[in-house]
């Protein structure tokens, strides 16, 4: 499921955080066991032994190989204070909307007679609440990359293209391809 939309979800869920997540490997370790409630889930989780959780626990290992120390942050902060996310996600669903910004390739369908040539624009556009409660709808319900890229570009013909019914009636299918970067702000 990871793509480029949730990763920049991903990060501007971290942003919100209220407190920072444990630093030490201990305490890391020690929030990883009270979400997970088992040694055997953790390993699992970071690819590691049992036991080697076990000594992280404890503190008789305090530093794990760095591809094992970035799954245990990435595990820590993907479980950060899920609340705090949610409250942000609720408000940008129903009031505040999403502001997109990117650089990408976009593709269209167009009338007859008009380039609907793809070509590189770098836009940033706030798109209204019910964009974002799809978007996030759409992440929950385990949507592709794909799928979350399309309701986007929809998003984008709409507000930008389009502008809200008053331009470029006649595009009917606007793509995101070649995405250079992408971030999101709610």
């Amino acid at each position: 499921m990871a793509g480029e939309i949730d990763d920049a979800i991903e990060r501007v869920d971290r942003e919100s955080f209220t407190r920072e997540p444990p630093k030490t490997l201990k305490g890391q370790i020690s929030y990883l066991m009270g979400q997970l409630k088992t040694t055997r889930a953790v390993a699992a989780e970071l690819g590691v032994s049992q036991r080697s959780v076990e000594r992280y626990r404890k503190g008789e290992r305090k530093h794990p190989p760095k591809g094992i120390q970035q799954k245990i942050d990435a595990a820590v902060r993907s479980r950060w204070q899920p609340q705090v996310r949610k409250r942000r996600q609720r408000q940008a669903a129903a009031t505040g909307g999403i502001t997109v910004e990117t650089r990408a390739r976009f593709g269209y369908t167009a009338p007859v007679g008009t380039t609907d040539d793809g070509r590189f624009r770098r836009l940033t556009v706030h798109l209204p609440p019910e964009y974002a409660r799809r978007l996030f709808e759409a992440r929950a319900a385990g949507a592709s990359d794909q799928q979350m890229r399309g309701i986007i570009a929809e998003g984008f013909k709409d507000v930008y293209f389009q502008d809200g019914g008053s331009r470029a009636m006649g595009l009917s299918d606007v793509e995101i391809n070649d995405i250079d970067y992408l971030d999101l702000d709610y």
